[in-house]
């Protein structure tokens, strides 16, 4: 039976950040859809005042979106 290959990148934070905030990462991704404009930073610094995110949870969001988009 063929091993699953290890998710690597910002992707591998998911699970932790969906069983810590309670929310799943499609509703992260939408969050951050209405940040439009916003540098990466400035959606980071949002997630984590607003929506009370750690760093490296937020950081990871908003590089995978910007990624997933072309950004």
């Amino acid at each position: 039976m063929p091993e699953k290959p290890k998710v690597k990148g910002p992707a591998s934070y998911f699970p932790s950040i969906e069983k810590t905030y309670g929310q799943p990462i499609d509703h992260w991704l939408s969050v951050i859809d209405k940040m439009a404009g916003k540098k990466h930073m400035e959606m980071v610094a949002e997630l984590k005042s607003e929506h009370g995110l750690g760093h490296g949870h937020a950081n990871a969001l908003v590089a995978f979106h910007r990624t997933k988009n072309g950004s």
